[in-house]
């Protein structure tokens, strides 16, 4: 392998696989925010509207007493207020209940008549505005917490009394938590229940895609013609394109290895003429022509090949099991090189494939196995397995061809692959087949690696694309 080479695999292993962004992940993942925050603020708003009807509620009732209070202190003689009595609340009479009810000479500041369930104390009852009316929290008795309702009155102009009603807010907290916690409860069950028809609602309507990428997946891997049109109005213009692209990239393709056929049969015979013309005179000149043009006719032929693989690569759609290639490969070197009694084992697994034309595949196979036989002693190995992923998430097929041979050392299997270039000249050869090898991998965007095999001998990595499964969306 070329320097050139080892840095731009260096760099391309180098390079780390980007992370794969789901669009299905991110439109769920916005629903299911969206739906948690709102089902929240819904939860907030309810639980705080609960709340202040509640207290409402509880202030309607502090608000009764007060004036049922009212009611009986006004039926006694005047000046002689009477004291309430039979409000309809029992827990008034009941020490320290946790509702309370004073009446207080507001000129004086003395207690007038008092709730039983005071038992002697006295209620803290917070500074009344002009307004002559408020309802504040404050601390009971028992230190419980409690909402006082307080009421200024006046009785013939002369009497001015305060009024306070008070009840414990344990109650009301109790009660407000236990809404909570059913909306709560309710909340989350309607929350998982939109979470869940969002995800279904996702994946159904992402399925089109999905049925989309494997159209396309099966194009390129060679098992369609064409991607299915038949798709919702939204990417059935995307097929169409798509289709489009693919008749034009074919028929580009086409032209191409027509003008690269063309080209050959033009060069062809004008050098066999030259070669023939040459082979007919004896002397010096006649030789040194008959070398150049058998020289040119192997250039011309290493480069129209070179022209005939790179157009060969861009077609959409080609490729090629690895298995059977392998496998026939095995048989006809066993018998290519039966004087040998060579043990040709291979592993390759089912289904695995190589993306680009089947006759590059067995040119590649065929040249490393071929080399790999002259050159060992009794065994040959094949390993076919999955190859870490390059740049851009694009999948590669590692095939490692090695032998138990002499090998070579590291500058001599720097030299091995370049073109033209022999070891040993006496084993048959035209000395191309590892740099045919390492020109078709570059072509393909993969490369030729040579090391020191398991077995002894030498081990050639080739790193190849292959052909992906379709993405799941």
């Amino acid at each position: 392998m070329t320097e050139e080479t080892i840095s731009s695999a260096a760099e391309e292993a180098g390079k780390a696989k980007p992370r794969q962004r789901s669009l299905s992940g991110r439109l769920i993942a916005v629903a299911t925010i969206w739906s948690v925050v709102a089902i929240a603020v819904a939860g907030f708003i309810l639980v705080t509207l609960y709340r202040q009807a509640s207290e409402s509620a509880f202030d309607e009732r502090l608000d009764v007493y007060v004036k049922a209070i009212i009611g009986d202190m006004a039926g006694g003689e005047p000046g002689k207020p009477t004291r309430p009595d039979n409000l309809g609340e029992p827990r008034f009479d009941l020490p320290v209940s946790g509702w309370y009810w004073t009446i207080v000479d507001d000129r004086q500041g003395a207690v007038v008549f008092a709730s039983l369930s005071l038992f002697g104390d006295a209620l803290d009852l917070p500074a009344l505005p002009a307004s002559g009316e408020t309802t504040s929290v404050t601390s009971g008795p028992d230190g419980e917490e409690i909402r006082i309702l307080q009421r200024r009155i006046t009785f013939n102009d002369e009497e001015v009394y305060r009024i306070a009603v008070a009840g414990a807010t344990k109650e009301l907290r109790e009660q407000t938590a236990e809404f909570a916690g059913q909306v709560a409860l309710t909340l989350t069950v309607l929350g998982l229940g939109l979470v869940g028809a969002i995800f279904l609602q996702v994946r159904v309507g992402l399925r089109p895609l999905r049925d989309l990428r494997q159209s396309l997946a099966n194009v390129r891997n060679g098992d369609a013609e064409s991607v299915e049109e038949d798709l919702p109005k939204e990417l059935a213009p995307l097929a169409i394109e798509l289709n489009d692209l693919i008749r034009s990239n074919r028929e580009i393709v086409e032209r191409a290895r027509t003008h690269v056929g063309n080209l050959a049969h033009a060069l062809k015979t004008p050098l066999s003429v030259i070669t023939n013309e040459a082979r007919g005179t004896d002397g010096p000149f006649a030789a040194k022509m008959a070398e150049q043009a058998a020289i040119m006719r192997t250039q011309v032929e290493h480069h129209l090949e070179r022209a005939r693989m790179a157009a060969q690569r861009r077609v959409i759609g080609v490729s090629a099991e690895i298995e059977p290639v392998v496998a026939r490969l095995a048989r006809a070197m066993s018998k290519i090189h039966a004087d040998k009694d060579l043990d040709i084992d291979f592993e390759v697994p089912k289904g695995i494939r190589f993306r680009g034309e089947q006759q590059d595949l067995e040119e590649l196979i065929g040249n490393l196995l071929d080399n790999a036989c002259k050159w060992s002693n009794s065994r040959v190995c094949v390993t076919v397995k999955p190859a870490p992923a390059a740049g851009e998430g694009r999948e590669r097929v590692e095939i490692e061809v090695s032998d138990d041979g002499p090998g070579l050392t590291a500058e001599q299997r720097k030299e091995a692959v370049k073109r033209g270039r022999r070891l040993d000249e006496t084993v048959p050869g035209t000395g191309l087949g590892l740099s045919i090898v390492a020109d078709i991998a570059r072509i393909y965007g993969g490369a030729l690696e040579l090391d020191v095999s398991e077995l002894g001998g030498l081990s050639a990595r080739l790193i190849l694309p292959m052909a992906q499964a379709a993405v799941r969306i």
